[in-house]
């Protein structure tokens, strides 16, 4: 065991900070939609150049300059506008720094990897633990060619980082990319440019409580009305006093509708986002608030009923239910979900599996354990190689939003998650549960005892079983030693005590003193030297 890595020790997943809902802008006039792209090209053009500036100063910034930015703003818009404009500024300009700083350290795995094989033997065999030397002279050649590419792109990466210089583009640089190839996007030159304008615009503005509503920006009334204060260059499109412009729509949030209104009644503060479905033609109002942390259960509690391992599969989630001594309860679960086609289906999938088990959890009042999952550091190529399938499987899995997805929506049914280290679970949990577990009628995978293997991690007991009984033709029979002791109970690992005197059917347990009285089945000579003589009785008062 001394090479196994050290495990962390399963924690309760902390509860949701903020909330998101999202409904649609119905019946919006032609007017309204021509007011909506004004308004969110000329905030989207002030955003660009914001965030040209904020690019431009790199570590140099400081607050003076992000004054000096938002008054520069404020003359072209509003106060509120602008403090809007930066923060969303300053929030992707970090966001690009994270990003920056995850791409080096992926690029030295890189070089570490090619490194340690090109130092080995050409066609050295590697192990479970180090890969090994490249299989030909071939391959050498080319990856050590592709070592020079990598070194170089990480001292142009440090160099970055170094100076805080960040690459951001407003749009997506996907959808940029997208521009020069749209016979394989299928789409028009027209149609990328719509989407391209769409995705640059700016619509949203932070809340304030006390003010009306909770925003004074974007304010939406308990009855649904929507309005938006115009910016000074747009003021004269305003339909409303004080410069604002009424949507003819209105909008009712049919999830978390009562906790919105709530808010809006008590003028707390409310976000609010407008953006346009350019695919659709249809326009969304997304509303977000913060709420203070939920108070996690402590691990103890969570643990009383026994809890729900889940183990997570490119296709499906595996559950199996376990008692508090770490046994499996009745049959494993699978929970099956489809990532092909368009990320909304995914999305849709992935919400619809986990639905279904946390309803199954919450009908047995039982908590969840879930692996802490991260592959951002397991998908390189450098570490698998040719294995493309494989890493494609685990690039397909939706490990970070099926987690985040699953801690929001257990939070609000009241179930506990339990995130545990995902070491070693597969390859453990089929060496000692997926054969004990298959029986005539239940063939479990390797998936199945995964998810055994999960749920004893997160109850505190050893993944491996205890010790196999002997055989059939030994003393002590199969069936004593399989079933599972408490964690406290002393010496459960251990082999049974020693009880003195024979542990056969065959020899009774007074063989020892009633051996004698038996005739042998040889034939004695009658003149024998020993003579059998009884015992006295042994008297008691």
């Amino acid at each position: 065991m001394g090479g196994l890595r050290e495990m962390a020790a399963p924690f309760v997943a902390l509860g949701p900070s903020g909330v998101a809902v999202r409904d649609r802008l119905k019946h919006l006039t032609t007017e309204d939609e021509n007011v909506l792209r004004l308004v969110g090209d000329h905030l989207g053009t002030l955003a660009s150049r914001d965030l040209k500036a904020r690019c431009a100063a790199g570590l140099d910034h400081d607050t003076e300059q992000w004054a000096q930015r938002k008054r520069t703003l404020t003359q072209e818009s509003s106060s509120r506008w602008a403090g809007s404009i930066t923060k969303a500024t300053h929030d992707q300009w970090a966001l690009a720094r994270r990003g920056q700083l995850a791409h080096i350290q992926s690029l030295e795995a890189g070089v570490r990897t090619i490194a340690h094989r090109l130092s080995l033997p050409v066609g050295e065999k590697g192990s479970k633990r180090a890969p090994g030397g490249y299989a030909s002279r071939q391959a050498w050649h080319a990856k050590a060619r592709r070592l020079y590419v990598l070194e170089d792109r990480l001292r142009a990466a440090r160099a970055d980082w170094e100076a805080g210089r960040v690459r951001v583009v407003r749009g997506g640089k996907r959808l940029l990319n997208t521009r020069h190839h749209l016979e394989t996007a299928q789409l028009s030159q027209e149609q990328w440019r719509t989407r391209w304008q769409a995705g640059r615009q700016f619509l949203e503005a932070d809340g304030e409580s006390g003010k009306r509503f909770g925003n004074e920006t974007i304010r939406v009334t308990c009855e649904g009305e929507v309005s938006l204060r115009l910016p000074a260059p747009l003021a004269h499109l305003a339909n409303a006093p004080h410069g604002r412009y009424v949507l003819a729509c209105r909008v009712g949030f049919a999830h978390r509708g009562e906790q919105w209104r709530d808010r809006v009644t008590a003028n707390r503060a409310v976000a609010y986002r407008i953006h346009e479905d350019t695919a659709r033609g249809r326009w969304y109002l997304t509303a977000s608030w913060t709420i203070p942390p939920a108070k996690t259960v402590p691990l103890a509690p969570a643990r009383a009923n026994g809890l729900v391992g889940v183990d997570t599969n490119a296709d499906h989630l595996a559950a199996w239910r376990l008692d508090t001594h770490g046994n499996p309860v009745g049959q494993p679960l699978r929970f099956g979900y489809d990532l092909s086609g368009t990320s909304t289906h995914r999305d849709a999938q992935v919400r619809h599996a986990l639905i279904r088990l946390l309803h199954w959890a919450r009908r047995h009042h039982l908590a969840i354990a879930i692996e802490d999952l991260d592959f951002q550091a397991e998908k390189t190529r450098e570490k698998h190689g040719r294995r493309k399938r494989f890493r494609n499987l685990i690039s397909g899995m939706p490990v970070a939003r099926l987690q985040a997805r699953l801690v929001s929506m257990a939070a609000e049914l009241g179930i506990t998650i339990v995130a545990v280290d995902p070491a070693y679970t597969s390859r453990w949990g089929a060496q000692h549960w997926q054969k004990p577990l298959t029986s005539k009628t239940r063939k479990p995978t390797r998936h199945d005892a995964a998810a055994v293997a999960i749920g004893r991690r997160a109850l505190g007991h050893p993944i491996r079983r205890r010790t196999t009984p002997p055989p059939h033709d030994r003393s002590d029979r199969v069936g004593h030693r399989t079933v599972q002791a408490e964690s406290v109970a002393p010496g459960r690992e251990e082999p049974r005590p020693r009880i003195p005197g024979p542990r056969t059917r065959s020899v009774p347990p007074d063989a020892e003193r009633t051996r004698a009285t038996r005739t042998s089945k040889t034939v004695r000579d009658v003149r024998s030297d020993h003579e059998w003589v009884q015992d006295s009785l042994l008297l008691t008062e």
